[in-house]
């Protein structure tokens, strides 16, 4: 069994002691640990937080880098986590097994609202669809679960990002290309800044014609009992049908939905369900991956 353990050092300042009765275990409990940073990290830093030797943690640092769960940035000190590790948490969320019920909930949704509604997560610098169901109007985009869309100029990353303190959204819109795909592409980080705030502030995001022209997007966070969500429900339209204006108004469905789905992933996070059944450990545990850039 691997698991990270909180205890205080001789000093009594807090470390975190990886556990696990195999070399194996214990690199997954590292990978555990690193999946609560949103941020790059160090040697020196690792080994101050667990206690664990320097030599012990590099040659595990250099395993999990070797395999492309981690990679190393900027001056080859700090620490990432690596595109395998990311997809592999994308993969979790996209196929956990409560996949069912949160689909259940997005049908509902789309016969309720009569446009194409998803389940969506930011991963880096963009949007991951995790679930969608497609209205049947024969006027549609068509996106897969799996599908990216740029983090800046859709509701679902907006909604997301507004979550974070202003220190993190600036690191993470330095570090997107803030490429403009329409005229109403937003791009210039003070701007999306202040978008954030509002987001914040208002509890929805919209997507107004920003991603593809002629497609209006409407966001709503699911919550969750962490301290930040990394799941939004989401209804898409084309302008025809949905105004931002008409979008406000389809508000109370959307946040019933997401309501319904953060139990869903409560309970999977959890281990119980309302029967009082043992289910199998929520893919919520490895959203910390989508965060790390």
């Amino acid at each position: 069994m691997a698991e990270i353990r909180r205890l205080n050092n001789q000093e009594g300042q807090p470390l975190t002691e990886l556990v696990g009765e195999t070399p194996t275990m214990r690199l997954f409990s590292l990978l555990e640990l690193i999946a609560t940073k949103d941020q790059l990290f160090t040697l020196q830093g690792l080994a101050d937080e667990t206690g664990t030797p320097k030599p012990t943690l590099h040659r595990m640092l250099h395993q999990l880098e070797s395999s492309g769960l981690l990679i190393r940035e900027n001056n080859g000190r700090h620490y990432g986590t690596g595109n395998r590790l990311r997809r592999m948490a994308e993969d979790l969320l996209i196929n956990d097994t409560h996949h069912g019920a949160r689909r259940a909930v997005l049908r509902n949704l789309v016969s309720e609202l009569g446009e194409s509604c998803n389940v969506t997560a930011v991963s880096g610098s963009e949007v991951v669809y995790l679930d969608r169901i497609e209205t049947s109007e024969p006027l549609r985009i068509t996106l897969q679960p799996g599908s990216r869309v740029p983090v800046h100029c859709s509701a679902s990353g907006k909604m997301i990002l507004s979550q974070l303190s202003p220190a993190q959204r600036k690191r993470l819109i330095a570090a997107a290309p803030l490429e403009r795909y329409t005229n109403k592409t937003v791009t210039d980080p003070e701007m999306i800044e202040a978008e954030l705030q509002h987001v914040r502030r208002d509890g929805y995001a919209i997507d107004d014609e920003e991603f593809l022209p002629g497609l209006v997007c409407v966001a709503v966070l699911v919550p969750t009992t962490n301290a930040v969500s990394n799941l939004c429900v989401a209804v898409q339209a084309p302008v025809m049908r949905l105004t931002p204006e008409k979008g406000l108004k389809l508000l109370p469905a959307l946040q019933r939905a997401a309501a319904e789905i953060g139990r869903i992933e409560t309970e999977s996070y959890t281990g119980r369900s309302d029967s009082g059944d043992a289910t199998e450990g929520s893919a919520s545990d490895f959203e910390g991956e989508l965060w790390s850039s």
